[in-house]
């Protein structure tokens, strides 16, 4: 179900959801800044290209999915990035990943977009399993220029 960034209750799972990817050792330990919990939902709100939604099981939210609109100039047209995933870890292997990357699938194709975008640490095993077989390759323009890397510098 999309998140609808009105609803005081959607915006408490999205925030639950986060916090629970943030304490895992794949979302870095240590749970959300106090800047991203009392900032989050409001900065979202001002970003056009967001796309959200929550994976429920009875009256549970049990997963989440963050997504951005970009740009492909190569492709001339939109791309979605997924930039996060998570599922409950009591209700991981259920679906709910699945069930969450075809909402982006679908989401991506409403668009118009030629593709869709993630990363993953690579140490990520489950989470990679689940990319290869929903259909995600390492990005690539040919063999001669090899894998495209992900490259941060913090601000």
């Amino acid at each position: 179900m999309q998140i609808d960034l009105a609803d005081a209750a959607h915006c408490r799972w999205l925030l639950e959801l986060l916090e629970h990817y943030a304490r895992d050792p794949m979302g870095a330990g240590k749970g959300l800044g106090a800047y991203a919990r009392e900032n989050l939902v409001a900065e979202l709100r001002g970003l056009p290209g967001y796309r959200g939604a929550l994976a429920w099981i009875d009256v549970e939210a049990v997963g989440l999915i963050n997504c951005f609109t970009g740009f492909s100039t190569f492709a001339a047209r939109p791309l979605l990035n997924i930039h996060d995933i998570v599922v409950r870890g009591d209700r991981r292997g259920q679906g709910v990943g699945r069930a969450l990357l075809g909402w982006a699938q679908q989401v991506a194709t409403d668009l118009r977009c030629c593709k869709l975008t993630l990363e993953v640490l690579a140490n990520n095993r489950p989470a990679m399993a689940l990319y290869r077989s929903a259909g995600f390759v390492p990005y690539e323009l040919g063999p001669a220029a090899g894998q495209a890397l992900l490259l941060q510098k913090l601000l």
